[in-house]
């Protein structure tokens, strides 16, 4: 349902720059690790990853390349939070002291790395937490800390707004900043088929597609806009020193 109209439109587009007849195959990994091993080893043409997937790909091989950023109101940054039950007593990340803290998948960009990342830079390591654990989906992070089994948790803004909007009795105690999704290209796909993906991509304008997508387009990007979450992957065990 979400990335149908999207291929469906890739298809065309391909099909008309191609001069051929093209049909793509979705491919949905059920791992990060899955995920970063179908691109890294070629085993599909193009993929949607996280962040933090990406960089870990673009270590494994080198060759893979950006087509394009995923825009949310035309930029290529979105936000993570660190959010908390409405009643909570928990006002500042200095109140984490000795809570229990719930994070999403081990690889995931905000879930884990820029999460840990920014509770290191705010004075908090693991060790200063009461208990943190993984729970793998940003839904499920939002659902245990509405729940009360945990005191404050990582996710994605986009994910808390869609549970505050369903019931979900949440705040924000903290918000930083994320790169957004990148669609990248396997190391050795032909040049034209690479270009005609990205054109598309850039270019598109579907609503019905980007209405699935929940995104407003898509914009250009480099493997320079990841520095910010590099960063966070390698201070990542200073976190747990």
């Amino acid at each position: 349902k979400k990335f149908k109209p999207l291929l469906n439109v890739l298809e065309n587009s391909l099909t008309r720059q191609l001069g051929e007849k093209v049909k793509i195959k979705l491919q949905i990994a059920n791992t990060y690790d899955s995920g970063i091993e179908n691109l890294t080893s070629g085993q599909v043409d193009f993929a949607r990853l996280g962040p933090a997937s990406y960089i870990e790909a673009k270590n494994q091989q080198p060759g893979i390349g950006v087509l394009a950023l995923e825009a949310k109101k035309g930029k290529k940054r979105s936000n993570g939070v660190i959010c908390v039950r409405v009643e909570s007593s928990i006002k500042t990340i200095s109140d984490l002291k000795t809570k229990r803290f719930a994070f999403g998948d081990k690889k995931s960009t905000i879930g884990r790395y820029l999460s840990q990342l920014y509770l290191f830079k705010n004075g908090l390591k693991a060790k200063d937490l009461g208990a943190y654990n993984y729970l793998d989906r940003h839904d499920k992070v939002g659902a245990a800390v509405a729940s009360g089994q945990y005191d404050a948790g990582a996710l994605k803004e986009s994910t808390f707004t869609r549970l505050v909007e369903d019931g979900a009795p949440l705040r924000v105690v903290a918000t930083f900043t994320n790169v957004t999704k990148p669609w990248i290209a396997r190391a050795g796909l032909k040049q034209n088929i690479a270009l005609a993906l990205q054109t598309t991509l850039l270019d598109l304008k579907d609503s019905k597609a980007l209405a699935a997508l929940r995104k407003d387009g898509f914009v250009e990007g480099n493997d320079r806009d990841f520095e910010v979450i590099r960063q966070a992957i390698e201070l990542n065990p200073s976190f747990f020193n």
